[in-house]
């Protein structure tokens, strides 16, 4: 008689087992594979999901069948499917008068719930994808199965464990492709903007896209990212066809101009020859009279060549002209494409920086910092109460209320001044040549003047108010390390009462 094996040796060959077979490591996978080679039986997890959603569907006529229902809510916390049989049989009497009760073996289930059910079981499946036959063949059969009259509630409970297993394993399957997909598109933006260093614009869009593209992601997120990429390409493109038009350009006029250069030689050469002849002729006369004619040849000859040169001289000014208005004109069609790519490093809803823009600003304003040897503060501020508004209004308002205080924000800031949103309702403003005291000083006034300008829901004011922590960089401090400084005080100013400003 064989010994039982090591439940660590059983493991073992259950993941051996799955990787050979190219089967996914989910639990339940796992599971089932564990149990089978351990000759234990393999039993459906207690589908108390869906049940409790068709506890949902269920709707009361009277005071009896909410008591029954929640008999049902009971069962199926018991996970108990004879109480669960006994609370829809219950359910079923007492919408139909307290008839007589069908014999527990058989027991029935209104069309309406069964109609309910099988919406239920439908809606399911768009979530899981197509790429299961399995899962589409058992649905089919399940939907049968509802339609009967009557239902077959013992055959129908069999089948929906066996459908809640199936649901599991394609859920499981497509959560991590999910996440493969996503690692393979953060490998592909990384590498191309490996292989794209010198190109600004370009650097623009892989660094939106590494942004848009970590979770959580959100379909207003992507549609943004969406449109101002498309406005880059457009640029591009533009850029691009320009391109090609302004090197035609170029080629063109640098062949006139070696063509002019040719001719200018060649001309050379024949005014050369011509002065060489009439030197010689000269050297040959012997009266006075005989000099006129040559020399009147000489002159000619000079003129000719002095109006040549001038009109050789305008056309390769003219050249130049062109080829500055081209060169200039490429500028500027990079300079707005720099300029649309520049937009990727924003947060779409504030219009402030996001967080690899405000890397990037960082960088700038500690470099200029340490330059100038001038003093640099950075302030972390949160909205206050921001969650009871979400709650109570809801996330459109709450929106609004994060781009009413970028708007507030960016009105009362100095020029030289950089807001970006830190994330959810937290926002950094970096201040150049500011001092801490002048710079609490500066989120004091932000304070008063986001008091004075009230933001309206519908015809509601709602006073918008937040708090905040701010810290002067040392001297050999990472930007980091002063946003962490900045944010325990503004913790402190939250605990301290809100709607306060501490340093740091």
């Amino acid at each position: 008689m064989n010994e039982p094996k090591n439940p660590s040796v059983i493991a073992r060959e259950a993941l051996k087992r799955l990787a050979a077979g190219h089967v996914p490591p989910t639990p339940a996978n796992y599971q089932a594979c564990y149990n089978e080679i351990a000759k234990l039986p393999n039993a459906a997890p207690f589908p108390e999901q869906p049940l409790r959603q068709i506890a949902l569907a269920l709707t009361t006529r009277d005071k009896e069948q909410a008591k029954v229902l929640e008999r049902l809510d009971q069962a199926i916390g018991r996970r108990s499917w004879h109480g669960i049989q006994e609370a829809l049989v219950g359910f079923y009497n007492a919408g139909n008068g307290g008839g007589a009760r069908p014999p527990v073996d058989e027991p029935a289930l209104s069309p309406e719930f069964s109609v309910r059910l099988a919406h239920f079981v439908e809606s399911v499946l768009p979530a899981l994808g197509d790429e299961n036959p399995q899962v589409a063949e058992m649905l089919s059969t399940l939907l049968g199965a509802l339609r009967e009259v009557p239902v077959d509630v013992p055959k129908l409970q069999a089948m929906l464990a066996s459908f809640n297993r199936q649901i599991q394993f394609a859920a499981e399957e497509q959560v991590e492709i999910k996440g493969s997909l996503l690692k393979l598109l953060h490998l592909i933006i990384e590498n191309i903007g490996e292989l794209s260093l010198d190109d600004s614009w370009l650097k623009g869009q892989i660094d939106g896209l590494l942004t848009v593209v970590a979770p959580p992601l959100t379909l207003r997120h992507l549609d943004e990212m969406e449109r101002r990429l498309r406005d880059v390409m457009e640029k591009q493109s533009e850029a691009k066809h320009r391109s090609l038009e302004a090197q035609e350009e170029m080629r063109q006029m640098l062949s006139a101009f070696i063509e002019r250069l040719a001719t200018m030689n060649e001309s050379s050469a024949v005014f050369q020859g011509k002065i060489e002849q009439s030197a010689r002729e000269i050297e040959q006369v012997k009266r006075i009279e005989d000099l006129a004619p040559l020399l009147k040849d000489v002159i000619g000859a000079t003129r000719s060549m002095a109006e040549e040169t001038a009109i050789s001289r305008q056309q390769l000014q003219s050249l130049q002209e062109k080829v500055q208005a081209t060169e200039a004109e490429l500028v500027q069609l990079h300079l707005e494409l720099d300029s649309a790519s520049a937009l990727a490093r924003h947060d779409p809803l504030t219009d402030a920086l996001n967080r690899k823009g405000l890397d990037e600003a960082l960088a700038r304003e500690i470099a200029g910092m340490r330059r100038k040897d001038a003093p640099l503060s950075v302030c972390l501020l949160d909205i206050d109460n921001f969650k009871k508004l979400n709650d109570r209004l809801g996330h459109d308002v709450g929106d609004s209320a994060l781009i009413h205080l970028a708007n507030v924000a960016r009105a009362n800031m100095r020029p030289t001044d950089t807001l970006a949103r830190y994330g959810g309702e937290e926002f950094v403003i970096l201040m150049p040549d500011t001092g801490l005291d002048d710079g609490v000083d500066a989120m004091v006034r932000l304070q008063r003047e986001l008091t004075k300008a009230f933001f309206l829901s519908g015809k509601e004011k709602i006073l918008i108010t937040f708090s905040a922590g701010v810290a002067q960089l040392t001297a050999e401090e990472s930007g980091a390390d002063a946003i962490r400084r900045a944010d325990r005080a503004m913790y402190l100013a939250k605990r301290a009462g809100k709607n306060r400003v501490m340093g740091g």
